[in-house]
Order: C-alpha cells, then structure tokens, then sequence
C-alpha cells in the first residue's frame, strides 16, 4: 500500500511539474488569440523553431539549453512580429476576407516552417542531453527529474513576469484593453496594429520559451509542432480564451491528467486524456475554468 502511495505521488508531482512547462506554451496561444482573434495555428511550429534554435546553440556552440532559450526568445519574437505584420496584418485590414482565411493563413505558415525546417534538418529525431539530464532529486521516498523540476520553476517564474508585466506595465495594459474591446482602446489612442504585432511576437517568444524547457526531455524533429499546437488549444479553450492564469491552471490539469493517465492507462493513451477532456470542456463548460470562476 505504502508504494501505491509513492507511485500516486510522484506520478501527481511529476505531472504538475510537466504541465507548468505546457501552460507557458499555452499562454502563447492564447495572448495572441485573445488579442487578434483568431486560432493561431501555426503556434506549435512556433514551438518547434524555437527548439531547433535552442538544439542548434546546444550541439554547435555548447549552450546548455535553459541558456539557449534566451537565445532563441528574441530570435523567435521577432520571427512573430515579422510574420504578423507582413502576413497576418495584411488580411486583417482586408474587410472582405472572411475570418476563416486568416486561419487557413496560419495553417500556411505551420506548413512553411515544418517543412523550411525538415529541408535543413531532415525527419530525423534529434535529442539534447546534458550533464544533468538523468538526475533526480528525492522527495522522502519519491524521485523527481531534476529537467523537471528546472523546467517547472522557469516556467513559473515567466508566468509571474508576465502577470507583472500585463498588470502593471502601460504596454501590457494596453494589450489587455485591446483584448477586451479593441474598438474602445483604439479610441482611447492605442496604436492596435502595434499591439497585435508586439503581441504575436510575445506569444512567439513564449512558445520559444516552452518548447527550450522541454527540449531536454522530449525528442525533437520537424513534425513536433503539431503536438504542440494541440495540447495549447486544448488549454487555451480549458483555460477560458484570453486568459493567461487560466491558461497557466489548464497546464496544470493537463499535464496531471497525461501523467495520471500514462501511470494508470497506457503511455501510448496519455495524449487521449487531454482530448477527452478538451470534449468534456466543450460540452459542458464550453467558457473554461474562467467562467467557472466567475460563478
């Protein structure tokens, strides 16, 4: 009974740890998705550059990766802010273009990248291992990756920065207020196209950030993306669309249900635990965990 315990325990631990790397990543998805109003598609290839960027620093230059994710950061930021205003922008100020082709413009990008990437790279599964990728630390009689734990603190720490930055920064509050209404914040002089540019390239940078703490742990090859954009949609529409705490709650719920389900289920029926959540959500709480707080 005593081991039941500890398995329940790690395997709870391991999960929320896991899930705080996946709800930054999330908040991506759903900063831009708040703001601009659309599904961004091409979030998980976003992802999937950013750890090839983080990959590239750590086999050629030898930057170990949570280093290399400052690198790749910038690099993927302005990759978003480029995107957004030489692409994105240019359908949003068409009248005439119905919503669902900036989608299909995204899913164009995702497309562009996997296999920009996959031309340089190939389809091979390529892994960074560092001096500390097999440690563990004990708690009592329970082992937790060290890769983990690293990756759950960072995560954590830019989740809080970016609350910071959102609430109490000029810029942050003016990319909440167009998130809100951004009719209302254009007339109280927002510059909106600034803002959905600087946005998109914060969420870019967020995947970057996301996709350099997992990079240790997971393989990593150009079809990786689409992983990625699924678990984010899946939190962002958890979360409730638009916000980034419950976005960041999602990732915990997400990666608790994977490792619960992964122990308990099968490892190959992780990923079939989020998907049946995301149903759940759907057809019963179709505003997330944010609406549920409202009540």
């Amino acid at each position: 009974m005593e081991d039941a315990w500890i398995k329940f325990g790690q395997t709870v631990i391991c999960g929320i740890l896991l899930g705080g790397m996946y709800s930054l990543i999330a908040i991506g998805m759903t900063l831009i998705m708040g703001v601009m109003k659309i599904i961004n598609l091409a979030h998980g290839a976003l992802v999937m550059v950013g750890m090839y960027v983080t990959y590239i620093c750590s086999t050629n230059y030898g930057i170990d990766p949570y280093i290399g994710m400052f690198i790749a950061m910038p690099v993927l930021f302005l990759l978003g802010c480029l995107i957004q205003k030489y692409m994105i922008n240019r359908l949003v100020e068409v009248d005439s273009i119905l919503p669902e082709n900036q989608v299909l413009l995204t899913v164009g990008i995702m497309l562009v990248l996997t296999e920009g990437i996959r031309l340089f790279f190939k389809s091979d599964y390529r892994s960074v291992v560092t001096s500390y990728s097999s440690n563990t630390v004990f708690l009592g009689d329970m082992s937790i990756s060290v890769p983990l734990v690293i990756g759950f603190i960072i995560a954590m720490t830019f989740t809080f920065f970016l609350h910071m930055f959102l609430t109490k920064t000029d810029l942050g509050k003016s990319i909440r207020a167009t998130s809100q209404d951004r009719d209302a914040a254009v007339f109280m002089g927002v510059n909106s196209s600034k803002i959905t540019m600087i946005t998109f390239g914060l969420g870019a940078a967020l995947a970057a950030a996301g996709g350099s703490l997992l990079l240790p742990m997971f393989y990593l090859f150009p079809d990786v993306g689409h992983l990625f954009t699924a678990k984010s949609f899946i939190i962002t529409i958890l979360g409730g669309l638009g916000s980034t705490w419950g976005a960041a709650i999602g990732g915990l719920v997400i990666g608790l249900s994977e490792s619960l389900g992964a122990t308990y289920i099968s490892m190959g029926y992780k990923d079939v635990v989020g998907l049946v959540m995301f149903i759940l959500v759907l057809l019963f709480l179709p505003g997330g965990i944010r609406s549920l707080v409202k009540r």
